[in-house]
Formats: C-alpha cells, sequence, structure tokens
C-alpha cells in the first residue's frame, strides 16, 4: 500500500470514530503523492484517492492557498454536494495571508514614515489589536495633508478610513476595490486582519495566470507566421488529425500538434528554407503543445518554473528568428 494510502486510511478511520484528524498544509499535502503544484492530472488523481477513501479536504485543496492549511473531513455522500468552488479568490493571495506590519494611532508620524521606508510600504494599517482596525495611513493621505497645511505630528492626524474585504472575496470583486482604494485588509473568519492586498500583489497574481496564456498564443502566432503560404491545401489536410473531417481552409486552421505533424516531413521542411534543426524545432513545438494542454486547463500555482522558462525562451527564439530574416 502507498504512503497516501495508508495516511488516508488512517484519517478514515479517526473520521468514522468521531476524532478530528491533524491538518495538513496544501503543500504538505501535495507532497504525500510525490507533486509539487496543482496541475489538472496530479488534481484529478488526487481526487480519486480521496474519493476511494470516502475523504475530502476542508477548504479544497485545489483551490487553497498553497501554504495554507487544509482539514479532514467526511466526503459527502451526494456527488452533487462535492463540488469545488473554481473562483478565485483573495485568500489564495499570498498577501492576503501575511499578517501585516501595523502601528498604533498614537504613535508618531516620524516613526511610522520611518518603518513604511524601512518596509518599502507604501501604507500602513492603524489598528490597536488584530481585529480593530482603525483606518490606513499612505503616503497619499501624509502628503494630502502636508500640503494642504494641516498639522501632522501622530498617526491619527493623518490616517484615511480603511476598506476591509473578507478572505473569501471573489479576486475579481476585490479589483474594483483595490482600484479605487489603493489597497484592502483582508479579515480572516474570526474577523482578524490576515494581510493586505495592493495593486502591486494583483498584477502578481495575474501574471501568474495570464502569461502562460499569452506565451503561448504568441508561440502559435509566430509559428503560423512561419508556415502561412508554404502549403497546398492537399498537404494541410494531410497533417489533419487520423480520423479528423472538420475542413481545413487555411494554416489556422491546424492545432498545435498537426503543426509537428506537418513539418515533421523532410520534403515539407525543406520548404521553409530555415537553417536550423528540423528535429529539435518540432521536439520544441510538440512541448509547447503539451504546456498548451496544461495552461487551458488552468492551475492556481501556475506551470513549473522550468516550463516557463521554457515558454519565455522559445517565444524569444521566434522573435530572434524573426528579427533577423530567418522566418
Amino acid at each position: 500500500m502507498a504512503e497516501y494510502d495508508e495516511r488516508l486510511s488512517a484519517i478514515s478511520d479517526q473520521l468514522k470514530n468521531g476524532v478530528n484528524p491533524q491538518g495538513e498544509s496544501v503543500r504538505a499535502f501535495l507532497r504525500w503523492f510525490g507533486v509539487e503544484r496543482r496541475g489538472w492530472r496530479h488534481v484529478s488523481w488526487i481526487r480519486s484517492v480521496l474519493a476511494r477513501h470516502k475523504v475530502a479536504t476542508q477548504p479544497d485543496f485545489e483551490y487553497a492557498y498553497y501554504y495554507g492549511q487544509v482539514n479532514f473531513i467526511k466526503a459527502p455522500n451526494d456527488a452533487g454536494d462535492d463540488v469545488a468552488d473554481p473562483t478565485v479568490r483573495l485568500f489564495q493571495l499570498e498577501a492576503a495571508n501575511r499578517a501585516p506590519v501595523v502601528v498604533a494611532p498614537d504613535v508618531t508620524l516620524q516613526k511610522a514614515v520611518s518603518q513604511m521606508l524601512a518596509h518599502d510600504f507604501s501604507q500602513l494599517p492603524v489598528m490597536t489589536g488584530t481585529r480593530d482596525v482603525k483606518g490606513l495611513i499612505s503616503w497619499k493621505s501624509i502628503g494630502s495633508r502636508l500640503a494642504l497645511g494641516r498639522q501632522c505630528v501622530l498617526v491619527k492626524d493623518c490616517m484615511d478610513m480603511a476598506r476591509l474585504l473578507p478572505f473569501n472575496t471573489s479576486l475579481f470583486e476585490a479589483i474594483e476595490v483595490v482600484a479605487a482604494e489603493d489597497c484592502v485588509l483582508v479579515q480572516a473568519l474570526d474577523k482578524s486582519i490576515c494581510g493586505i492586498v495592493t495593486a502591486a500583489d494583483l498584477g502578481d497574481q495575474f501574471r501568474l495566470l495570464a502569461e502562460p496564456f499569452l506565451l503561448v498564443g504568441e508561440i502559435e502566432r509566430g509559428v503560423r507566421h512561419v508556415l502561412h503560404g508554404k502549403f497546398s491545401a492537399k498537404e494541410l489536410e494531410q497533417a489533419r488529425a487520423p480520423g479528423d473531417e472538420r475542413a481545413i481552409n487555411g494554416i489556422a486552421d491546424l492545432t498545435l500538434g498537426e503543426y509537428v505533424r506537418l513539418v515533421q516531413d523532410d520534403t515539407r521542411w525543406k520548404k521553409l528554407s530555415l537553417a536550423i534543426d528540423r528535429a529539435e524545432f518540432c521536439s520544441s513545438l510538440d512541448r509547447v503543445r503539451e504546456l498548451r494542454n496544461d495552461v487551458m486547463h488552468f492551475t492556481p500555482d501556475g506551470l513549473e518554473p522550468s516550463d516557463m522558462e521554457f515558454l519565455r525562451g522559445f517565444a524569444k527564439y521566434l522573435r530572434r528568428l524573426r528579427a533577423l530574416g530567418a522566418l
């Protein structure tokens, strides 16, 4: 029996006996299965193992914060109740899980500014306890009051109202608030402040989500540019996947896998007049095809760093060839 089966079997027995099993971080839980990231294949496999032991995680391990904790519960009897929430939420951001540096309202402004400079912060929550938010100071709140000749000695002299959002707020709902307020304070279930999310944090998250899509799209367009106008209609149809009857009216109708099939043939490759290694090009293109499948299935952790480096490198390679006039 695999180690993960042994662990889940023990957890299942605990649940049957009314004992609450010890929780686990998402990262550690994934390592039970020998994986580091929540790719769709890994998630599907782990779900099947959990189902076999009639165990589920709360929150769902696929969407929980990577370094956050999941608890083990009995799997719902009704499969319809066991639908994972696919919404990207604030608690999935690292910043929402990092307790912020705070200041008290009666602290001197000089001390608060020193903290902001030392940590390179643009704002600081003003609090008197983990749940008691008094406001927020920022370079904007300080500068606007000084510009109007206001006396700013203590933090409370130059603080603005703070905007709070529950930790399970949709990331897309939070965007509008952050755009208007510059940042939001994130409230945990117990109403304590568990993080602060700024526009920079949202930018980092959207780069994680969007960069793979943009790179794959750039590569596909670059390859289409290479292949456009080089082959007859018959040759394009010959590259179509076996058993597929869809109409092929141009190079844009082919998939990445069919691009590989098209140029693997030495005779067709020569039509491109490219002084580069065919096998290497086809191998790289086939890897892009495989990664495209992972990208389109979406994972909250993004691709592996090595895969991202490959996509960036191959996109740069195609750009370089175009700049040299080789494409």
